[in-house]
């Protein structure tokens, strides 16, 4: 049996799909890596799990009605965003709220999947990802999501770091915690739909999560902080890809691994640099 042999990573950087999921994957990266200091901030790790697995419902309920799966999933992550917002806005009664919606809603999409047998590769995309399949529309939709995420964040980036760190003072304050926690819910539901569409429902908290975990482990500023975290979730996203061009693997196996790997590094390296701040500073004393 004759193997073919890998055309390598410049044969596929010339290919208009790779650069359409290079792009896509940098967009994706920049969203997450954004939203994830929040996301650790404000303890919702398993909302990021429970989001993005509705985005599944979402695009399986689409598709069966004719409409696409980018679409759907977007309806189906907003609506449990709102869900969410408006049952468990404390963190004690979110979690168990997630729990019960999304084993209702991974229900109903298990349901539409059942009488889409002829488009199951569509809706199941969402949950696996398929970032070699990304179009121009699709691109466009996911650089408008991205952005409208990105943009929100930046203008509400004092107050909701003010709510996520110390809710009770900000509230105090005249801070409307509530608000801002329902809003951003709705931007962590766009945030992740994008997310879906490279490494999957499944992998998401590896772009969502992870780059952002990884960050605070080196620095203990907002700034520094987010800016870090958007670098890794770039890296593992664009870099991951390339990888798996090269060894004609899938590439949400490269970009889960290079995220977790940059994590592990942080880990390490994190306490190292925090000791050496503190001899600096004694010896600044």
């Amino acid at each position: 049996m004759i193997v073919a042999a890998n055309p390598g990573l410049g044969f596929y950087l010339q290919q208009p799909f790779a650069q359409h999921a290079l792009l896509a994957a940098g967009i994706v990266a920049v969203t997450c890596g954004l939203i994830g200091p929040f996301v650790v901030a404000r303890g919702m790790a398993f909302a990021v799990h429970g989001t993005s697995e509705l985005a599944f419902t979402g695009a399986a309920v689409a598709i069966l009605f004719g409409q696409g799966p980018i679409a759907g999933a977007l309806v189906g992550t907003s609506l449990f965003a709102g869900i969410i917002g408006l049952l468990g806005v404390r963190q004690r009664d979110r979690d168990s709220a997630i729990g019960v919606i999304l084993a209702f809603g991974l229900g109903m999409g298990v349901l539409a999947l059942s009488y889409n047998t002829g488009y199951a590769s569509e809706a199941t995309n969402i949950l696996f990802g398929d970032i070699l399949g990304v179009s121009n529309s699709q691109l466009v939709v996911l650089g408008v999501i991205g952005g409208v995420v990105a943009l929100a964040l930046c203008v509400l980036y004092r107050p909701l770091l003010f709510a996520s760190v110390d809710p009770d003072v900000a509230a105090s304050r005249g801070v409307p915690v509530r608000a801002l926690g329902i809003v951003f819910l709705f931007l962590l539901a766009w945030a992740v739909t994008v997310a879906s569409q490279v490494v999957g429902a499944l992998l998401v908290l590896s772009l969502a999560i992870t780059p952002a975990a990884a960050a605070q482990r080196l620095s203990a500023s907002p700034t520094v902080v987010t800016l870090l975290s958007v670098a890794f979730a770039v890296v593992a996203a664009d870099g991951g890809l390339m990888l798996s061009f090269e060894s004609s693997r899938p590439s949400s196996v490269f970009i889960t691994s290079a995220s977790f790997a940059i994590y592990v590094v942080a880990r390490l390296v994190g306490p190292r640099l925090r000791g050496s701040r503190r001899n600096v500073a004694i010896d600044g004393d």
